[in-house]
């Protein structure tokens, strides 16, 4: 079926990111927005905007109802729903088909069993994919938490069944903070998921996070290589990159290998990533499945060649992939930074305000995937993520140089960000030289709290700068001579002339 418009249901850069890619493939794009998006940049990139409600994103991009009337009143045949918001909703997929459109992603069947934590282990497991010692089911009181607790030995990690992206999730190192932990985790995954269901398994000591990137049409399964995930604050990604200068090319065939073999177990379709745990001595535990585009998939598409977004919208439209040859070998290295709208200097605490200035880098092999623009208002109704960094070098060294190059180039003014912390982090020592895992950031409280200085500096600085600008800009111009007579320039020239 030939795709002439995609309704997008989300907003910000992936929004951006997504219209992008339909106009590529020919493909008409309708933007959604919520009263605090009116003018934002996808919504102006787009050839139609459909209204869907009030700034709260509980009142506008998660109401699937009102969603789905806005792709019928545009004409759309299908809607992308990028990530976050209703991306890995089971029962959004599940209404978008109902109502006879394509959903740009996997069957809700595939979402829903993989969005279940323990059902995905269960299920990895019967599907030969190593997983982490733990439960297979939801735990149903704190008699049997400590009993596998004990069975699997501490330290375990409490996690939430229906979770993700860290929440719900608690390390416990002794049998006396169980009970606490189950607590915590549970009152905060109801918050976050609806569901307060947790389980226990195994806690790795200071692995890696890798994930791998996998694409699935109606006639196979591929992977895509490895990304390095391993730079988090509080289970939050910041930093990711291709390769992983800890997966050499036979271990990069066995976790691929296992992704397939995952996403094949649940009938999977489109684009995914299977999250892994890598241990030091070479062993990789599955961690779970996300059912959608990641924020992280530009690194994959540098270092490999492929536009991902563009090989959804073709399986979509059941044309499958676009490469034949597998497996692709990876050329050079990519790295991304985050760019979030988050204080380092008061604990990452969200910043709000207008963007009052924005210099964006440039450069050979720099990419800038952005949601906003000079003048835009950063609220505190969606997610801190401004734009994504990304570049591309020959090898990670000169990759780690250009990125450090662009962090330099990059001024932002009105809302503070996490752009110090990135600078300090791509001068460490030990980040240069790969030595990092999720723990690594836990271990280096310095390259959060030193941020403080650095960034007041870069604000007077900038600060500095503006109030000059404006200064001119205010001036009063000096008055035009008659268009016949010399001038000004000329009358200085003259006068230097006689001096």
């Amino acid at each position: 079926m030939h795709l002439h418009r995609v309704l997008i249901a989300n907003r910000g850069e992936i929004a951006l990111r997504i219209v992008r890619a339909c106009h590529e493939e020919g493909i008409e794009a309708v933007a959604v927005y919520s009263d605090a998006d009116r003018s934002s940049p996808h919504v102006r990139a787009a050839d139609r905007a459909m209204p869907i409600g009030p700034a709260p994103a509980s009142e506008s991009y998660l109401r699937i109802d009102t969603i789905i009337e806005a792709a019928r009143a545009s004409g759309a045949q299908a809607i992308h729903p990028g990530y976050g918001f209703l991306a890995e909703r089971a029962p959004f997929a599940d209404a978008v088909e109902k109502a006879g459109l394509i959903f740009i992603g996997p069957p809700g069947s595939a979402i829903r069993a993989m969005g279940d934590k323990t059902e995905a282990r269960r299920r990895m497991e019967a599907a030969g994919v190593p997983v982490v010692p733990g439960g297979t089911a939801p735990l149903t009181d704190e008699r049997e938490a400590r009993a596998l607790a004990k069975t699997i030995g501490y330290p375990v990690m409490v996690k939430a069944a229906a979770g993700g992206g860290g929440k719900g999730m608690r390390v416990v190192a002794a049998e006396s903070e169980l009970a606490a932990a189950l607590k915590a985790a549970s009152s905060e995954a109801v918050k976050a998921f609806g569901d307060g269901s947790l389980y226990l398994e195994k806690f790795i000591e200071r692995p890696r996070h890798v994930e791998i990137q996998i694409l699935a049409d109606y006639a196979k399964t591929v992977h895509l290589g490895e990304r390095e995930c391993s730079i988090q604050r509080r289970h939050q990604k910041l930093v990711e990159e291709s390769p992983s200068v800890a997966v050499n090319p036979q271990l990069r065939r066995a976790m691929g290998q296992a992704a397939v073999a995952a996403a094949t177990a649940v009938g999977y379709r489109g684009a995914g990533t299977c999250e892994f745990l890598l241990a030091a001595d070479g062993s990789f535990y599955f961690l779970e499945m996300n059912t959608r585009i990641q924020v992280e998939h530009p690194v994959t598409e540098l270092v490999y060649g492929v536009d991902l977004v563009r090989e959804q919208l073709r399986i979509a439209s059941g044309r499958g992939m676009s490469v034949s040859e597998w497996p692709l070998a990876p050329r050079g290295h990519a790295i991304e930074c985050r760019i979030t709208s988050e204080d380092p200097s008061n604990g990452f605490l969200p910043s709000t305000g207008r963007i009052r200035y924005l210099r964006v880098p440039s450069g050979p092999s720099v990419r800038w995937d952005a949601g906003v623009e000079a003048g835009d208002e950063v609220t505190l109704y969606y997610d801190s993520l401004l734009a994504k960094l990304i570049v591309h070098g020959i090898d990670r060294e000169h990759a780690i140089r250009r990125m450090d190059r662009a962090l330099r180039e990059l001024v932002i003014v009105g809302v503070a960000t996490n752009q110090v912390f990135h600078r300090r982090l791509f001068a460490d020592a030990a980040f240069r030289a790969a030595e990092v895992d999720i723990q690594f950031l836990d271990r280096r409280p310095d390259l959060l709290a030193a941020a403080e200085d650095a960034e007041r500096d870069l604000r007077f600085a900038v600060a500095a700068a503006l109030a000059e600008d404006e200064r001119r800009r205010s001036q009063k111009p000096a008055v035009a001579r008659d268009a016949g007579g010399p001038s000004a320039w000329a009358d200085a020239g003259r006068r230097d002339a006689l001096r």
